[in-house]
């Protein structure tokens, strides 16, 4: 029932930008923290950055902090990730997902507090 459905990936050269969205349906939107992950082949999927259900509040790995920033607007039902000053190591699919707890009022980092995902877009950046 529920679904997020990633867009935005492609291919960038370094230093460029790029912004991934994520459109979510099946699900009261404004009632769950988001999060964006991204794995590269024989790797576990790792953090990137997380928003609370209000928009209020963000989290960021350190490895983008700085350089990414999480959004969302609950009237369209959407998160974006805007990704700038990209590095070859950002290449990865990046997931978009949502928080497994109704009403959590701070966002979280860890894989195992998110309960529905997306399928993934490809981000590419090269030097």
């Amino acid at each position: 029932q529920v679904e997020l459905v990633e867009s935005g990936g492609g291919l960038v050269q370094a230093g460029g930008s790029l912004r991934l969205s994520c459109a979510a349906s099946g699900l009261p939107f404004n009632s769950y923290a988001m999060g964006w992950f991204r794995q590269t082949p024989g790797k576990e999927r790792e953090f990137v950055a997380s928003i609370s259900w209000s928009g209020e509040s963000t989290f960021y790995a350190d490895s983008v902090k700085g350089r990414f920033t999480v959004s969302r607007d609950n009237a369209k039902n959407k998160v974006y990730l805007r990704m700038d000053s990209l590095k070859p190591e950002d290449t990865a699919v990046y997931y978009c997902a949502a928080d497994a707890i109704l009403g959590r009022s701070w966002p979280v980092g860890d894989v195992a507090d998110y309960g529905s995902w997306g399928q993934g877009t490809q981000v590419t950046v090269f030097s």
